[in-house]
């Protein structure tokens, strides 16, 4: 009989200490409502690399030198009034705020310019992926005759030739070629130079293990934002950028974008029907410096922009709260821009 008492009494007490740290373990939770918010982010996204390497064009000094001065240089266009510059303007992370661009002889493009800051690290280039990469995207508004207008190749091999300076820059960066001023010199050193103008923010910090890095408001936003589903698809470590995607899985963007014109996407690169509005998935780093958005610019407001996503990709309305949460979180994307 006092077994038995004796063997009740320590269960007694064995389960009143579980209990009391279940008390302590739901106490904590409540006091952090963010406690393993950060493992979750670890898993869906990545910190950006200091550069986007590509072992088809190694990063050189001197390449990356040429590329800067390619990429502010007038002189590639046919009438000399635009350079990469121009559409994709470093000074105000990497686009120009316009919902389309004015080329070469004053006509607008029918597409929104994308940022060129952290472009390197795109699965594909412009918004129907019809490039692989940045050093071929490089090549392509050089010779549209509604942006850049060059003629052909051999007009841009003759200009460049004829100008003093460039000869000993093409010679530096490529100095096993012959004959360095080629086409293809021009879109390696131009990507190379791109390569390096990747922007990490405080949200790179708080990846890599600084929990104080966000705010409590913007860890609400970042849990809000994972549990929209945004991640879905604005994943990684450009917060997008890796995969292609319908846009309006439910419904028709235009009728939520107002756009002007129905864009097809990237039907008009492979004539696929299941192609039909699929655009590649943009990335969201510095995604509140660099409206107009969408792929026709057609929408200014961020916040607007959000709910149209969250409407037409995962079928949900979002309240202002959570927008606004949101979008809290989306300014912690905001990097430092390149040193010039």
């Amino acid at each position: 009989m006092k077994k038995i008492f004796y063997i009740t009494i320590i269960a007694l007490a064995f389960a009143a200490c579980n209990n009391g740290e279940t008390k302590t373990e739901n106490k904590e939770a409540q006091q952090d409502p963010y406690a393993g918010l950060h493992e979750k982010a670890v898993k869906m996204f990545a910190q950006l690399p200091a550069t986007a390497e590509n072992p088809d064009n190694p990063l050189t000094e001197a390449k990356v030198k040429l590329g800067k001065i390619l990429y502010f240089d007038k002189r590639l266009s046919k009438d000399e009034t635009q350079s990469c510059n121009t559409c994709h303007n470093l000074a105000t992370y990497g686009v120009d705020n316009q919902p389309t661009s004015k080329g070469d002889a004053g006509e607008n493009g029918n597409r929104n310019s994308p940022t060129s800051l952290n472009s390197g690290l795109n699965f594909v280039q412009f918004w129907d992926g019809r490039s692989p990469d940045v050093e071929d995207q490089a090549g392509g508004p050089i010779l549209n005759p509604v942006e850049m207008a060059i003629p052909d190749k051999d007009f841009l091999i003759k200009r460049l030739t004829e100008i003093e300076g460039y000869a000993e820059l093409f010679k530096a960066a490529f100095p096993d070629d012959e004959n360095p001023i080629t086409y293809e010199n021009i879109q390696k050193a131009i990507g190379a130079f791109e390569r390096t103008l990747n922007t990490p923010s405080k949200f790179d910090k708080y990846l890599a293990g600084d929990e104080e890095a966000l705010t409590a408001d913007e860890k609400a936003g970042l849990l809000a934002y994972m549990d929209a589903g945004c991640a879905t698809c604005h994943s990684g470590a450009l917060l997008g950028g890796n995969m292609f995607q319908k846009f309006g899985l439910f419904g028709n963007y235009w009728e939520y974008t107002n756009s002007e014109t129905i864009d097809s996407g990237r039907y008009h690169v492979t004539g696929k029907d299941a192609d039909m509005f699929v655009f590649k998935v943009p990335m969201l780093r510095n995604i509140d410096k660099t409206y107009p958005y969408f792929h026709d610019g057609s929408v200014n407001s961020l916040d607007e922009a959000v709910k149209i996503m969250a409407k037409t990709e995962l079928n949900k309305d979002l309240s202002e709260e959570e927008t606004k949460s949101i979008v809290a979180f989306l300014a912690t994307l905001t990097g430092e821009l390149p040193t010039m």
